[in-house]
């Protein structure tokens, strides 16, 4: 399948990444992308920026080396209530928020406490997306996360990084069972590398390989087209971004 856009990226400010967002827009260019999204880490994450690093980025110019650039977090699960370590007064300034578990915030638990906490953000409406929900120190209903997800417009990721097999190990299999369920269950996916360092950039066969094997069809993937990834902003109520009508 084609992918146009990748929407998990990282750059030095996350403090556990190695490239800056010229270098990452450079790497897009080079393989070929037309948007892609800077999602760094937000501040509950060791090393991660203080949340003016997130508000501050309407100075980001919208294009780079002819690239669309997505202004974005990785928003960290904090708990149960499906809390997130921004400020509310941030999402404002951002097109694209993912929410993810991660080890050093959210100490892994059990299926059920996994579960309400992911039910618990997409209730609480500020994610766009869950992230690399494969990672099986986190599992969850599958089916009742993703019901919840298709009725309440959040975008599923699957990311590239944890197909490999050596991130995240047992993500592999998981991955492919949530793709299946989703597909079923009519849930939006968007596709991510996780790139930490630029030449991850745009790196995104094993996903592509995934959803084709599984027959997703492109009208479920947002990063398929530049188009029906703005349509997915829309739809999630963000604010249209006139500088992309001419993508």
């Amino acid at each position: 399948m084609k992918l146009a856009v990748d929407t998990h990226t990282h750059t030095y400010a996350s403090g556990h990444a190695y490239s800056t967002l010229i270098e990452n827009a450079q790497a897009a260019q080079q393989c070929g992308l037309s948007m892609f999204c800077t999602t760094d880490h937000s501040e509950s994450m060791p090393g991660a920026p203080h949340y003016w690093f997130f508000s501050n980025q309407k100075i980001l110019p919208r294009f780079l080396h002819d690239v669309a650039i997505v202004r974005g977090v990785e928003a960290n699960i904090l708990n149960v209530q499906g809390e997130l370590d921004l400020p509310l007064s941030v999402d404002c300034r951002l097109d694209w928020m993912i929410a993810s578990f991660h080890e050093p915030v959210f100490a892994p638990a059990d299926k059920q406490t996994h579960t309400q906490a992911l039910l618990s953000v997409i209730e609480n409406g500020r994610a766009d997306a869950l992230g690399h929900l494969g990672n099986p120190n986190f599992d969850f209903d599958f089916e009742t996360v993703l019901s919840a997800a298709a009725k309440h417009h959040v975008a599923i990721e699957i990311n590239n990084t944890s197909l490999r097999g050596n991130s995240r190990v047992g993500s592999v299999e998981r991955c492919e069972e949530i793709v299946r369920i989703g597909k079923e269950l009519g849930v939006y996916f968007t596709t991510g590398s996780d790139a930490h360092f630029r030449d991850d950039i745009g790196n995104l066969s094993l996903v592509s390989d995934l959803l084709d094997k599984v027959g997703v069809d492109s009208s479920k993937v947002i990063s398929h087209s530049c188009q029906q990834f703005v349509d997915f902003l829309q739809l999630r109520g963000r604010a249209y971004i006139e500088e992309f009508a001419k993508l």
